[in-house]
């Protein structure tokens, strides 16, 4: 196994390798490969003093310190890394290949383990996650249709047909409206966002088509990068359309049982797009626990907002799908059979 290796190719090795991160604990909150295990050289504070010194004295009066901060954990760092990798096969990395992964993986190499390094550290590897996004081709087919059509329910059962998927919003922890936070755990930042959004491509076969929900570029709190964004623009659009009622339902199924400070909060901040009446009617209907007008409500707003992007689409195709008794089941299998002629259709004209 090469000691240094570039970003495709030490992602490769996640499979045999533990991915050891020392970067300090905010560097990897911040953004990480998606797998990696924090064993930081330095906690927040000590790479704080370091850097600091380092501007003020010097290198040797730094290096010097980060030795007296890390001696005493050395011992530590052993052991965990043998609990980490049982098989002593580590991939180590810091922020740009220098001293704190090459000081841990001599570390490593003396405690008996192989290692490996990533050229360039995490710095090379975002590096390669943005050129990625610019240069993957991706055969993406969009799954669009106004709130509370069952698009996520329709992707899954894709998915379960053996279809390849990606799930933005289970990806972003949002499902992309004022309501997307209910019931999900914290948002990454847009960085994680985005490697993890990377390891999924890379996990799928990009010769085949791949099946996505129709989302704005911001999902929450997170963007997707252009790289994908553009392509998804331009990708095909299954508009799936539903009975208003079914739509109902599905939102009261979604959302009911959601806590009711938390749906109050997600209606006020659409205070300024639904206007002061449509808000007061929904709070009401909260509060008296009226579902249904408060999903009417919400829909006055996003049933024109979608509509506004839909006529403005830059999609290639967009095809209407019209179901008026279907479950995410049969809506998945016809959207399954419409991309099957869609290709053999563009097969056809291909000379």
């Amino acid at each position: 196994m090469n000691s240094v290796l570039p970003p495709d190719a030490f992602l490769a090795l996640r499979a045999e390798c533990a991915v050891l991160d020392v970067r300090s604990p905010a560097e990897y909150a911040q953004g990480h490969i998606p797998g990696a295990f924090n064993l930081p050289l330095f906690t927040d504070e000590e790479r704080a003093r370091v850097g600091t010194l380092y501007k003020q004295q010097g290198p040797e009066p730094a290096f010097l310190l980060g030795l007296r901060l890390v001696g005493p954990k050395l011992e530590d760092f052993v052991r965990t890394a043998r609990k980490v990798a049982p098989h002593r096969r580590v991939a180590v990395h810091c922020w740009r290949g220098g001293q704190r992964s090459q000081s841990m993986a001599w570390l490593f190499r003396q405690a008996a383990f192989e290692v490996t390094t990533l050229e360039g550290g995490y710095k090379r590897y975002r590096q390669h996650v943005l050129e990625g996004f610019e240069r993957r081709r991706l055969q993406l087919i969009v799954i669009g249709g106004k709130t509370g059509a069952g698009k996520t329910k329709v992707l899954h059962a894709l998915q379960h047909m053996g279809e390849q998927v990606l799930d933005l919003e289970a990806l972003a922890h949002h499902k992309g409206s004022s309501f997307g936070s209910i019931g999900e755990t914290p948002q990454p930042t847009t960085e994680q966002f985005e490697n993890d959004l990377f390891d999924a491509i890379e996990r799928l076969d990009p010769q085949q088509r791949i099946w996505v929900e129709n989302e704005s570029r911001s999902i929450g709190r997170i963007y997707l990068p252009m790289g994908f964004w553009s392509q998804k623009q331009t990708a095909p659009l299954l508009n799936i359309e539903i009975p208003h009622e079914q739509r109902i339902q599905n939102l009261i199924n979604d959302y009911a049982s959601a806590p009711l400070d938390e749906l109050r909060a997600a209606f006020i901040r659409l205070e300024k797009r639904l206007g002061g009446l449509r808000l007061k009617t929904a709070l009401e209907a909260l509060q008296r626990q009226d579902f249904a007008t408060a999903a009417e409500m919400a829909l006055a707003y996003y049933d024109k907002t979608y509509r506004y992007e839909l006529e403005n689409s830059r999609a290639s195709v967009i095809t209407t799908l019209t179901f008026e008794h279907a479950d995410a089941d049969e809506i998945a299998r016809q959207c399954r059979q419409w991309a099957d002629n869609y290709q053999l259709a563009a097969r056809l004209q291909t000379p």
